[in-house]
């Protein structure tokens, strides 16, 4: 038991598998189709606890439902909110209360990787439309927002933020600074950083798009002088959904002809191959104030994210992302320092992630900056031996983080 929390047995909570131990084993490639049978009969029976429920509805979102799963997950949640994740220690050391939102599995920090194996205790409160926040809420040493700057999150982070000030424990990852994470604001906060480069990102309408590929209206008139050529992207996607360089208005039209969604952003394309023709996009975790090498992805294309980079048959690019990690502090961190702590400085949260490159002048290329960005230790050892020290190193940073906070809290009580 937590030593400063209160016993939960006011509070009605359900227990769940979980998402990190639930994805761990899609990633693994098990057959999790007879377990989603389960708890689907448990519910045409009526017996499926909040947490089956809540677990199936992650399940039906990894097999590829994602509207199926969240119509399980809101039905769930409209009747019971909070929810215990699994524990590494029968006597958990400190209870964090995650705070989240009604979203897709992507939409809230994964926070159940970062302390899987930390001994301390998770418990999930969900913060929906119509019922108010717990009041009390569940005891706790430390909260943590893990909504995002999504439109779907936008009731949840207000009624947290009116909250915040009574709040009875730390609250990290206050949800005033998440607010500023959006595309479309995230480079007016971090766009004058000395060694930073950020291409503005502007919103514009699926009409206005289409006068520019028929040629009605010219792209710079649409995007405040954005010129060819750019990438585009539906507004509040992520993970590379819809994501396309454009670079004539026939190519415009191509792509509007196979998307419906009313709002995009547009930015400059920024080439960002090295010497040798190849992309390298990085992800650094910050975790209170301090960056971390979280990965690095190599491949011979510009829309590069990690499961499409082909690391893990390449022993060459795993070498470098080894070496990327190991020189970080003295190589990386340092070429990048003034850019990195400009923008830690500005973005000021807890913790979050920064997916960036580097470009052929050397400044630090920033594509995005979340709270949501799965950091995880489910890669193979035998294949990738030098990514659970690295992990471990940032999961141990966080479980600091939070014991940090603890003890500032007792210490201006006492």
């Amino acid at each position: 038991m937590p030593s400063d929390s209160q016993p939960l047995a006011s509070h009605q909570i359900a227990d769940r598998i979980g998402f990190a131990r639930l994805t761990k084993r899609a990633f693994d490639g098990e057959n999790l189709f007879p377990l989603w049978q389960e708890m689907m009969d448990k519910v045409d029976a009526g017996t499926a606890t909040a947490g089956e429920q809540l677990d199936l509805a992650l399940l039906t979102q990894l097999f590829g439902h994602k509207q199926a799963g969240l119509s399980v997950q809101t039905e769930t949640l409209a009747q019971h909110q909070l929810f215990r994740s699994p524990c590494a220690s029968a006597q958990p050391r400190m209870r964090v209360l995650a705070l989240a939102a009604d979203i897709d599995m992507g939409g809230n920090t994964p926070i159940e990787f970062l302390l899987e194996t930390s001994g301390i205790e998770l418990l999930t409160l969900y913060v929906v439309d119509g019922v108010p926040l717990p009041d009390p809420l569940p005891p706790h040493d430390v909260a943590i927002v893990i909504a995002s700057d999504s439109d779907e999150c936008r009731s949840a982070l207000a009624a947290i933020e009116a909250r915040a000030e009574t709040w009875p424990a730390p609250l990290l990852n206050a949800p005033k600074l998440i607010r500023h994470l959006d595309r479309d604001k995230l480079y007016r906060l971090i766009g004058d950083v000395d060694g930073l480069d950020i291409p503005a990102t502007i919103p514009v309408s699926r009409d206005a798009l289409v006068a520019v590929a028929e040629g009605r209206a010219a792209l710079q008139d649409a995007t405040d002088g954005v010129a060819f050529p750019v990438i585009v992207r539906p507004r509040g996607s992520h993970a590379g959904f819809g994501l396309a360089r454009i670079e004539s208005c026939a190519t415009l039209a191509a792509y509007l002809a196979e998307r419906d969604e009313p709002e995009y952003f547009v930015a400059r394309y920024v080439d960002y191959a090295s010497d040798d023709g190849l992309f390298r996009k990085y992800r650094i975790v910050v975790v209170d104030g301090k960056p971390y090498a979280c990965h690095m992805a190599i491949a011979d294309r510009w829309d590069i994210w990690y499961l499409n980079a082909g690391m893990a048959q390449s022993a060459s690019k795993r070498l470098e992302e080894a070496a990327f990690f190991h020189t970080f502090d003295f190589g990386f961190a340092r070429r990048h320092r003034t850019a990195l702590d400009g923008m830690i400085e500005r973005i000021g949260l807890d913790y979050f992630t920064i997916d960036c490159a580097q470009t052929p002048q050397g400044d630090l290329l920033v594509f995005e900056i979340d709270n949501t960005a799965v950091v995880h230790n489910m890669d193979s050892p035998e294949v990738y031996p030098y990514k659970p020290p690295q992990m471990t190193k940032i999961f141990g940073a966080f479980a600091a983080m939070l014991e940090r906070h603890v003890a500032a809290r007792r210490q201006s009580v006492a």
